[in-house]
């Protein structure tokens, strides 16, 4: 089984890989004949063809779910037909039907969509002959990150390309109510899952045994989003692992020898459902799934996406990646078939297994000239980029300084070679022209236009405009902050601190990944060598010297680190501004209704009075984080968990977190944590 660490723990990826444009053959030759091609996909060794029926079959008559519904019948006293009739419906609800009629619908209608929409789909070709060896020798489960709703259609598409056997792909269940596409989606291999499951017993015992009974038969690959959500920031979310512990179970369960985990990395030039992104950020429901809904989206069709990377990566053995790290002789004492609550080691191993493939998956990804081109226009005054305009000439001067800076830190980076370097960032300007337009050399931001209006536009409503848009530019940021949030932890740490003694940037940088561990992808247990790279990469770029107990800044570093602090200081500010909304809170307790709108509020008048310059604090997600991490932190507690939570805040515990975020408490009384070791 392939895959491959670096001596810190962490995926150590080839850059040398080659791509491929899927689409230039496409353009080139019948669509209809590539639909209609013969498909001949070489399945597990392991498994036997197992239609949708037998699946459900098989799922009904386990001797897991005959447990769970004698449970539910002796707690609920209904009969056991009528619970396993429950039972039923739910997998009549949730099955996918996989058919390759209907596949080949598929490919045929987005062959005609892709080339639409895209200008190419680059797919690295070297690692699809390994997924084929890896599908044919175990249980396979595709892990993409979630950027998009095209993320959901391209894997099947490229795998049905190539010979590959067609997932079976876990989705949200609005889809399956969309007339037709949900049908048609259900045929192509979606199977259909709740959001909202909560405590029904029923349902979570139906779909553990129904995404096991998948695993176990390996059948088909099974596709799912460790990230739970699509991501509304463009950067990756802290993985939920509940489908993942289903995933794992017939491993630690000792009912397959091994399992193997392939992260896939999706990465665009630019998003389709952009500007409804930035909505949604801003308390803006997002609409419902329809196909009413998409067939009026189909405007999106005469706009340009630019270049489209689908990155599959190496494959993970769960066997080799678990190997001294987990006891699986706990499983023993208990029947397999029986509910078995995993033990604190086994959530910790699978937090962490979870961390590591979102990890790889940001390691695979493709960086744009736009992403980096965002990173400089957000660290320029909102004046700038509203009334002033920031200059072409400074932009691509320092986007060609930050070009150098990232390929320095081994990113792969999608700049063409045969076009010139201001031929390259005119195109990703003109490509996104809807957010950011260029006029006598100068680029502004683009600010959403408003409806016509009888009366002028308020100030609450013109911070929202601007806030649209700068948000919509963070996103395309944010697709690049992995590369740089770990030296740029250690720079805030060195402008916070003041300090030069390793242990004391050291528990500063541990203190700045516990609080913002909701906004970034941390490894867990790592923090010793996620502070050594940080060192490293900036030593590298010549920002610092290092000896044995100091980090001292050179005399040229300054401009490097002051650009990695930049990249982190919206995230600052806008937990400033949560903190200084629940320091206010009167009284101690609230509830998620009134969380919201009370940082909102308070974040809007401190851009109104220009004591806060990030209109990131406006952003759902990054105040919702804030809140995560409080909890993580012990400053809130949740006294209550239902539809409107309710939470305690310790006023004490806040005010002293902000305290060290601003640092005014001195770098001597911060402790590093007792896992942690330098």
């Amino acid at each position: 089984m392939t895959h491959r660490f670096s001596s810190s723990g962490r995926p150590d990826w080839n850059h040398d890989e080659e791509f491929v444009d899927i689409l230039e053959d496409r353009r080139h030759s019948s669509d209809l004949g590539h639909a209609l091609r013969t498909f001949n996909p070489q399945p597990y060794q392991g498994g036997q063809p197992c239609s949708a029926a037998e699946l459900t079959k098989t799922v009904l008559e386990s001797q897991h779910l005959c447990y769970v519904a004698r449970e539910i019948a002796l707690e609920t006293g209904s009969s056991i037909e009528e619970v396993t009739e429950e039972a039923r419906r739910t997998l009549d609800e949730m099955s996918q039907n996989l058919q390759l009629g209907f596949i080949r619908l598929m490919s045929f209608t987005l062959t005609k969509v892709f080339k639409k929409l895209f200008s190419s789909i680059f797919v690295n070709m070297d690692t699809l002959s390994t997924l084929q060896q890896s599908i044919q020798q175990t249980p396979v489960i595709l892990m993409p990150n979630h950027r998009s709703y095209v993320d959901f259609l391209v894997i099947s598409y490229i795998m049905f390309s190539y010979d590959l056997p067609i997932p079976v792909i876990a989705a949200g269940i609005p889809l399956a109510g969309m007339k037709m596409v949900g049908e048609i989606l259900r045929r192509s291999g979606a199977f259909f899952i709740r959001r909202a499951i909560g405590s029904d017993k029923l349902y979570w015992a139906v779909l553990s045994e129904y995404v096991k009974t998948i695993v176990r038969k390996g059948h088909a690959p099974l596709e799912f989003y460790v990230e739970g959500l699509r991501s509304r920031t463009l950067k990756s979310i802290t993985p939920k692992l509940g489908m993942m512990h289903m995933v794992l179970e017939p491993y630690l369960k000792g009912q397959v020898f091994d399992i193997t985990l392939v992260p896939v990395s999706i990465s665009y030039d630019r998003v389709l459902e952009e500007s409804l992104l930035s909505h949604e950020l801003l308390g803006v429901p997002k609409p419902k799934e329809s196909t009413t809904g998409l067939l009026k989206a189909s405007s999106v069709l005469q706009d340009s996406y630019g270049a489209m990377h689908v990155n599959f990566g190496h494959p993970l053995s769960v066997r080799e990646l678990l190997k001294g790290k987990i006891n699986r002789c706990q499983y023993n004492f208990v029947p397999r078939d029986l509910p078995q609550k995993p033990s604190a080691e086994v959530q910790a191993c699978v937090s962490w297994l979870a961390h590591v493939v979102v990890g790889t998956q940001e390691q695979g990804s493709v960086i744009s000239p736009w992403s980096l081109m965002t990173c400089l226009l957000l660290q320029a005054p909102i004046t700038v980029l509203t009334v002033e305009g920031f200059p072409w000439h400074q932009l691509t001067e320092k986007t060609l300084w930050l070009k150098r800076l990232v390929l320095n830190y081994g990113v792969r980076l999608n700049w063409s070679g045969q076009t010139s370097d201001s031929d390259v960032m005119s195109s990703s300007l003109t490509l996104h022209r809807s957010v950011v337009q260029r006029k006598a050399d100068r680029v502004y931001l683009v600010r959403e236009k408003n409806e016509p209006r009888r009366r002028p536009v308020s100030e609450e409503a013109s911070v929202t405009a601007t806030a649209k848009s700068v948000l919509m530019l963070a996103a395309y940021r944010n697709q690049s902050m992995h590369v740089f949030v770990r030296p740029a932890l250690l720079a805030v740490a060195l402008n916070i601190t003041r300090s030069t003694q390793k242990n004391e940037l050291f528990a500063f940088f541990c203190f700045l990944q516990s609080l913002f561990s909701y906004e970034f992808i941390f490894i867990p247990g790592m923090q010793f060598e996620d502070f050594e790279d940080a060192c490293l990469l900036l030593k590298k770029c010549g920002a610092i010297r290092i000896n044995s107990d100091e980090v001292i800044v050179s005399d040229s570093g300054q401009e490097i680190l002051s650009f990695h602090q930049s990249l982190i200081q919206p995230f600052i500010d806008s937990y400033q501004v949560t903190f200084s909304s629940l320091s206010e809170q009167e009284p101690d307790v609230f509830t998620d209704k009134q969380f919201l709108p009370a940082v909102r509020n308070l974040a809007t008048r401190l851009l109104l009075s220009g004591e806060v310059h990030t209109y990131e604090a406006l952003s759902s997600d990054t105040q919702k984080n804030s809140l995560s991490a409080l909890q993580r932190l012990e400053a809130v507690r949740k006294l209550r968990a239902s539809e409107n939570s309710e939470y305690k805040v310790d006023k004490a515990a806040v005010k002293h977190l902000a305290d060290r975020l601003s640092g005014r408490v001195p770098a001597q009384a911060l402790h590093t944590p007792p896992n942690s070791r330098l």
